[in-house]
């Protein structure tokens, strides 16, 4: 449980595992004296007023609430049959969560609902180094399928083995939906919070172009599509949120902080407090195109498949400029067709140049779960994104 007392313009926050009435009374004089201690915040207003919370379909799956270890054990077993047909290793996690989300606040805003998400991730390992990944999330765990994501990591896994050196340099490339999270995440991050805005560090100005009319993005918790929830966790109904429409920033999104600051109203993107990040996309999606898989690679002449990233950290804030690696699968695409496994690669990309180089997007997209909520993105081909070296793997 946490507590948010604010006096005057001084807020503390203090946290407590205990319901019973001594560790609430606790609670609430550990809260007030950190608030004491506080500096003011002079552009802070108020906590939310109480507003309309309609009810959102999709938030919750009995199913998924009455989840045993033994269904989780054969959906891990499903997963361990593909790695072991492909004669690999499977490693990763099958998980099942409900909670009960409830904030209430001393000007009357009272919201409480019931979710639950699944989640399965896994990666398949050969005796050289050789790497395949796979994960999928639902609401509702019967809608994944352990054993296709299973054979999915394994066959990638199977299809590394044997990888060698390629010169870094700039490739046109296919990023996989794993791929694409990050970049959706990081570009969350950096650009598309009020807080990011108003402390002048985001790449966002409305209408300003920051990829090929093929981009839309936007945030919405309504979509059952997602992971469906009605409320931030400052009780305030969600909505959806338009980030990015063919190529051109639309929108941020708000907290009640960041919205007392701008004269608006918040669009239900509150974190628990203490909050360093600000309002956050939690929801965030990409817009479909028209592209099979199969085209979307043979749309390379000659260019790279990259499954995903990792250990990705921004360097030029305003320009989206990140640093980071490959992983668990990089190909090599010759004449549309794959040629040949190849090692890791690193990079350094303005991420507002890979969405300006999006040249073509898949038909079909994948829900995964992201840097703070869940994403639903296809898989894109990039005219040009920037290797600067090579890893040891």
């Amino acid at each position: 449980m946490n507590l948010r007392y604010i006096q005057g313009k001084r807020i503390g926050v203090a946290s407590t595992n205990r319901l019973d009435d001594e560790a609430l009374r606790r609670l609430a004089e550990s809260a007030a004296r950190i608030a004491s201690l506080q500096p003011e915040l002079e552009d802070f207003t108020s906590l939310p007023e109480p507003g309309a919370l309609p009810e959102v379909a999709g938030v919750f799956a009995e199913a998924t609430a009455s989840a045993t270890p033994e269904s989780r054990a054969e959906a891990v077993r499903a997963v361990i049959s593909a790695a072991d047909q492909a004669g690999v290793l499977g490693f990763g996690s099958y998980a099942t969560n409900r909670e009960r989300v409830t904030v209430v606040n001393s000007l009357g805003v009272r919201a409480s609902e019931e979710r639950t998400l699944a989640q399965v991730i896994t990666v398949a390992m050969g005796p050289d180094g050789e790497a395949g990944y796979a994960e999928q999330a639902a609401v509702d765990h019967t809608r994944i399928d352990a054993a296709e994501i299973g054979r999915e990591a394994a066959e990638k896994a199977r299809r590394s083995r044997g990888a060698t050196e390629i010169e870094p340099g700039d490739y046109p490339v296919v990023l996989e939906e794993y791929a694409v999270v990050d970049l959706l995440d990081m570009l969350g991050y950096l650009g598309f919070s009020a807080l990011a805005v108003q402390e002048n560090r985001s790449f966002f100005e409305p209408g300003k172009r920051v990829g090929s009319e093929l981009v839309s993005i936007w945030d919405d918790a309504t979509d059952p599509e997602g992971t469906p929830t009605s409320f931030d966790y400052e009780g305030v109904a969600k909505r959806r949120v338009t980030l990015v429409e063919e190529g051109l920033c639309r929108e941020v999104v708000y907290d009640a902080h960041t919205a007392g600051k701008d004269g608006r109203q918040s669009t239900g993107h509150g974190l628990p407090a203490p909050n360093p990040y600000g309002p956050f996309p939690l929801n965030q999606f990409m817009g479909a195109g028209e592209s099979t898989r199969e085209e979307l690679i043979g749309g390379l002449d000659r260019g790279l498949l990259v499954t995903r990233f990792h250990y990705t950290n921004p360097v030029h804030p305003k320009l989206a400029m990140v640093t980071g690696m490959t992983r668990d699968g990089v190909f090599l695409v010759e004449g549309g067709a794959i040629s040949r496994p190849v090692r890791n690669l690193r990079f350094t990309q303005s991420y507002l140049d890979a969405l300006a180089g999006v040249a073509a997007v898949n038909r079909q997209r994948k829900l995964l779960r992201g840097f703070l909520g869940s994403v639903v993105v296809p898989a894109v081909r990039i005219e040009a994104f920037t290797f600067t070296g090579a890893t040891e793997h």
